[in-house]
């Protein structure tokens, strides 16, 4: 059974940073696609930060407009973890991260993640 369990949010000023972690079990995604989406209240869920394995052993990274130069998105194989290490946060910024994985190609819907964690709160205070 695979299973994604996230950890690192909560409470911070605008300005500040937090570190999120994502750790998957029951099957390794050395190979495939782990993203982070966000939802905040009212809104739909948005992707945020994905990585794919690319040629030559080299993994690639891609980042929605709202938190390119913000947010950096990173992977430890041998951990079968994937983090997003957030800094210059805003109040915007707030909302429940998931973190999510696919047996298929890279993507940033939604709907085309198979997996996913039960999501940890973010709020950013201004």
């Amino acid at each position: 059974q695979v299973q994604l369990v996230e950890s690192g949010g909560g409470l911070v000023q605008a300005g500040g940073s937090l570190r999120l972690s994502c750790a998957a079990s029951g099957r390794t995604f050395n190979n495939y696609p782990m993203a982070w989406f966000r939802q905040a209240p009212g809104k739909e869920r948005e992707f945020v930060a994905g990585t794919r394995w690319s040629r030559g052993s080299m993994y690639y990274a891609e980042y929605s407009d709202s938190v390119k130069g913000r947010f950096t998105i990173s992977r430890d194989n041998a951990k079968n973890t994937v983090n997003l290490q957030m800094d210059s946060l805003t109040p915007e910024d707030t909302a429940v991260y998931y973190c999510a994985a696919t047996g298929r190609a890279f993507s940033s819907w939604h709907g085309d993640y198979d997996y996913w964690g039960q999501g940890t709160q973010v709020t950013v205070s201004s």
